[in-house]
């Protein structure tokens, strides 16, 4: 939750806001509370800086980079894959969005 005024921002852990407006304390936490983690494994789309696009999948998050791996037909998972990694800044940017 970021402080707005008397209210607050909610903010994912991807540093993207979900609240357009300022909340009061209660809404801010079901609001949290309601998106829990699960995002976080969700496929998603990165658009690359040639305009084409990559399945993806989110490898690690952290307040200063998000890291994410090619995941084309579910690759990433698979045991000794050694996908292609992506370092994006934080909070992530416009063309990082889910598939889900």
């Amino acid at each position: 939750m970021v402080p707005s005024g008397d209210a607050f921002h909610v903010v994912d852990l991807l540093g993207r806001q979900c609240t357009d407006v300022p909340v009061d304390w209660l809404q801010a936490e079901e609001t949290i509370e309601s998106l829990g983690i699960r995002y976080l494994a969700h496929r998603y789309v990165l658009r690359l800086a040639d305009g084409s696009e990559r399945r993806v999948r989110i490898s690690e998050v952290s307040t200063s980079r998000i890291v994410v791996l090619d995941d084309e037909l579910g690759s990433a998972s698979v045991v000794g894959a050694q996908p292609e990694a992506f370092d994006l800044p934080f909070p992530a940017p416009e063309g990082l969005r889910s598939l889900d």
